[in-house]
């Protein structure tokens, strides 16, 4: 663990996450004010009881002090205290790295039961890629498989409101249960490398799709389309939703979906429900048809090289859906110019509804939590 005080750069990132999440949550917007009326409490008719029952399984194995550790209120501010970076300046929850082999199986399961099988399967290769560059860097107290913090947020329920959230070096994902309703964003993926060509997990790869199919679509344009869809030459250095940027203010940018031919549309669409998919079946369809609502609205940029082998950033923005995808510079491997080798993705609910805030808001409109009462009081 980090010495107090912390470096300075360390300090410093600290004070800006402190002061970010003192900041009351608006969620991402264009100008500063959430559109309403985009997000409803509502059957889904997929039922969320396979995810209640594994992380009640997963809270029965924990000791005292572990459960001590995972559990926070259902409004704690920890939902917004998740970073990507590896050192453990705001880490919570109950590691997996303390847990037993079966603790950890149970956390796992909590995990694999609310992601798609290619979800959890890209959320376990990140893992071990994140093993991986602990071997590299023989740095194992900042790089690791386990290196991973577990938290639950409220009681897990079949109707009241509670979530979970899994926390570390390139592996966020944040989840909101609410009856038969699913909220999985922030989502935040990454890898350094995202190819292992050695060692137990050798051919290890991720975001091969994510890369290819983005270049597809952007290979799709004709010269006018392309100089639309491209909106700067330099990457960001970072996706601009990253942790600590629930507020951020981003305009739309880009070539808009109606401004594509069917076969292109086609492509981007390939492309939204790659990242759609990590949700579990069902729930992703809910939320593609969500997202489906809003494709006049949607905008496809891109910064960066054209070529196959170019590195390169691009985004897909909707009043519901925030996508984003980056090439990294090297920080564990020994590169300062952004390569393949490390990429970012962040998937993002605009308009108040990441962390499902904005269901959150509706349901306590409607109900009247009194203290030390089990029932619900409609107001």
């Amino acid at each position: 663990m980090l010495s107090n005080p912390l470096p300075e750069g360390l300090q410093r990132y600290r004070d800006n996450a402190e002061a970010a999440v003192a900041t009351p949550f608006k969620g991402i917007t264009i100008d500063g004010t959430p559109v309403p009326g985009l997000f409803a409490i509502q059957a889904t008719g997929v039922s969320t009881q396979p995810i209640v029952t594994a992380a009640v399984a997963l809270l029965d194995s924990l000791g005292p002090e572990q459960a001590g550790r995972a559990r926070f209120p259902l409004g704690t501010d920890a939902w917004r205290r998740w970073s990507n970076i590896h050192p453990f300046v705001m880490r919570h929850g109950v590691p997996l790295d303390a847990m037993t082999s079966a603790q950890r199986e149970r956390a796992l399961a909590l995990v694999q039961v609310t992601l798609s099988e290619a979800g959890y399967r890209l959320a376990r290769d990140v893992m071990r890629l994140n093993q991986v560059i602990a071997e590299i860097t023989n740095r194992p107290d900042e790089y690791g498989e386990w290196l991973y913090w577990l938290s639950v947020m409220g009681t897990p329920s079949g109707t009241e409101p509670w979530g979970w959230q899994i926390d570390g070096h390139h592996l966020i994902v944040n989840c909101l249960v609410l009856g038969d309703q699913l909220v999985l964003t922030p989502m935040f993926m990454g890898s350094e490398p995202v190819i292992a060509l050695s060692g137990p997990y050798a051919g290890t790869r991720v975001f091969e799709a994510e890369e290819q199919q983005g270049l597809a679509v952007l290979h799709s344009l004709n010269p006018g389309q392309r100089a639309r869809a491209i909106v700067s030459a330099d990457l960001p250095g970072e996706v601009l939703t990253a942790a600590f940027r629930d507020n951020v203010e981003l305009k739309p940018e880009g070539i808009r979906w109606g401004e594509l031919s069917a076969g292109q549309q086609s492509l981007l669409r390939r492309l939204l429900d790659t990242y759609l998919g990590r949700i579990r079946p069902g729930h992703a369809r809910v939320r593609s048809e969500e997202v489906a609502r809003h494709l006049d609205e949607t905008r496809f940029a891109w910064i960066g090289g054209v070529a196959d082998d170019s590195v390169f950033y691009y985004r897909i923005h909707s009043p519901v859906v925030l996508i984003e995808f980056d090439h990294q510079r090297g920080v564990a491997l020994d590169n300062d110019q952004p390569s393949r080798q490390h990429i970012h993705t962040v998937i993002r609910t605009p308009n108040g509804n990441d962390y499902g805030k904005d269901l959150l808001r509706q349901h306590h409109a409607q109900f009247d939590h009194q203290p030390g009462r089990q029932q619900h009081v409609r107001r």
